[in-house]
């Protein structure tokens, strides 16, 4: 999936709760849902939406689904993030070689 589909799944703070809770172990709808202070079905929903970004899994074991984090669901958001931390880094360098170059300027006070 592309890094904007995972922003935008992201950008829910419940979405981004149960992602948290999944990074310590996988688990059930209903394990989920008693966490939080909405429905199982809403709850459901928000897994969905990071199911269809790539970034949970689901594993039916009996009558319940497991959830669990992708391995590869944040992929593409890391490169994109790494992508603009490089740019940034490379910014950074640039004006200080560039300061470094520049004459500096003798206060009137010296």
């Amino acid at each position: 999936m592309s890094y904007e589909t995972a922003l935008r799944a992201l950008a829910d703070p419940t979405r981004r709760a149960i992602v948290e809770m999944l990074r310590d172990a996988p688990q059930p709808v209903g394990v989920l849902a008693d966490r939080f202070p909405i429905s199982r079905p809403a709850v459901s929903q928000h897994l969905r939406v990071l199911t269809d970004a790539g970034l949970v899994e689901a594993e039916a074991r009996g009558t319940r689904r497991v959830y669990r984090l992708s391995p590869d669901g944040l992929g593409g958001l890391r490169e994109y993030l790494n992508t603009l931390w490089d740019d940034a880094l490379a910014a950074y360098a640039a004006e200080a070689r560039r300061l470094a170059d520049t004459p500096q300027r003798r206060s009137p006070f010296d």
